[in-house]
């Protein structure tokens, strides 16, 4: 699924109904990886960036998230070059998809 550049408009991602009670605590886990993500980068920590990307790679796809799938595979890659504009992008990339997210369950 391709992400929308418009804040304004919803990411809609269909989502298996078996997994219908996981996806609130999985997207709030994603949303303190942001948190983690920003502090870590305040302190050039890119070892912690590498480990959450690398993270919420693996974990994006199990769940239906082919997107936070991509976001965090650019950030482990951004983190693993040591690149903090690159880091910044995906992190604002990050904080779209979850502002927009609009889970369907199928």
């Amino acid at each position: 699924m391709k992400q929308q550049s418009s804040q304004s408009e919803k990411i809609r991602v269909h989502i298996d109904s078996d997994l219908q009670d996981l996806i609130p605590d999985y997207l709030e886990n994603r949303e303190k990886d942001l948190l983690a993500f920003k502090q870590a980068l305040k302190k050039n920590n890119f070892d912690k960036i590498a480990v959450l990307g690398h993270s919420m790679k693996g974990s994006g796809g199990g769940y239906g998230f082919n997107d936070l799938s991509n976001i965090g595979r650019a950030i482990e890659k951004a983190a693993k070059n040591r690149d903090k504009e690159s880091v910044r992008r995906s992190i604002t990339d990050l904080t779209e998809f979850l502002k927009n997210v609009e889970v369907v369950y199928d």
